[in-house]
């Protein structure tokens, strides 16, 4: 089994490489070529969530789980709230392959799954980027949006403004205008990107205008809740998968009330095969329901096992 540390992800994984292999994982999906497993998540007290997240990708010969949560407690120790490791297997015999250290591979694949959907569904000529959330993970999302998009401007909004300045210094560094509004001007933005680790929404529909592309990543444990459901409702709907939207995503709220169907939400991995056409007319509000599915893990990491293997990097042991 061959262990490939944290500190080695970064040189391995570029955030081209996650978009690539998050782009086939959800085409393999919509192919039924792949399959995620149940979530499994738990609920530890003081905010710390840990859980699970596995599945089988047949076409591209993978097994695997990701194990981690969310520590907020961890900022006080110096290290990331969000901490994760990817284990892989043969899919053949169960032998486990490989352990991966998974912060940087989650942070990247979310932000590219974002930015896979922004580039399939949002409007062509859209030029200005709203983001809802300046956490860690905002930073990988406005650099992988900046990735399919020539954005003229970006405008956010967080719940505790003293947080902005380090996304704007992000702005700064792709040579973006940035600056920091209310949700009421939201409306200016053409692509909205929620990534809030919220309990109850704060985007609304009267926040976001016709035509709009909302790319929702925050929302993936039952309770959480990022934008209203009559916004949902009033989209047309796009996840990774369907079975995980409507238990744990952004879904899960609208489905509950009664105002969504299952089967109204079309996977993105159907735009990819071209199943689906995707955006319909340019006043259409699209909405991806990113949920984070285990595939996704298990396909970056495995691009992080075979740059390793291929440089002679990480640890080998017998298992």
């Amino acid at each position: 089994m061959l262990i490939v540390p944290e500190a080695l992800i970064a040189d391995l994984v570029s955030p081209e490489d996650a978009y690539t292999a998050v782009a086939a994982t959800f085409a393999a999906m919509a192919r039924g070529e792949a399959y995620n497993f149940p979530v499994v998540r738990e609920a530890l007290g003081e905010g710390r969530q840990y859980g699970f997240k596995s599945g089988l990708d047949r076409a591209g010969g993978m097994l695997g789980v990701k194990a981690g949560g969310y520590f907020p407690g961890n900022a006080g120790r110096g290290i990331t709230n969000h901490q994760s490791t990817v284990y892989l297997f043969d899919p053949e015999s169960g032998r486990p392959t490989a352990m991966v250290g998974g912060n940087l591979l989650t942070a990247r694949r979310t932000a590219a799954a974002s930015a896979l959907s922004i580039d399939r569904l949002a409007r062509k000529d859209a030029r200005v980027l709203g983001i809802v959330g300046a956490g860690h993970q905002a930073g990988f999302q406005l650099r992988a949006a900046a990735r399919v998009r020539d954005w003229e401007r970006v405008i956010a909004w967080n719940l505790h403004p003293e947080m902005l300045p380090k996304l704007a210094a992000v702005a700064a560094d792709l040579g973006l205008p940035f600056e920091a509004v209310g949700l009421e001007r939201m409306m200016e933005a053409e692509a909205i990107i929620t990534i809030t680790s919220s309990p109850a929404a704060s985007l609304m529909a009267a926040h976001v205008g016709p035509g709009t592309h909302l790319a929702c990543m925050g929302t993936d444990t039952r309770g959480k809740q990022e934008v209203e459901v009559a916004l949902v409702a009033k989209a047309r709907l796009y996840t990774d998968e369907v079975a995980q939207a409507v238990s744990i995503g952004e879904a899960q709220h609208a489905v509950a009330a009664g105002l969504v169907a299952a089967g109204e939400i079309v996977p993105l991995g159907a735009v990819l095969t071209g199943a689906d056409a995707g955006r319909r007319s340019e006043a259409e509000i699209t909405l991806f329901d990113g949920t984070g599915v285990g595939l996704q893990d298990l396909a970056v990491a495995a691009v992080a096992v075979q740059r390793a293997r291929e440089r002679g990097l990480g640890v080998e042991v017998a298992v």
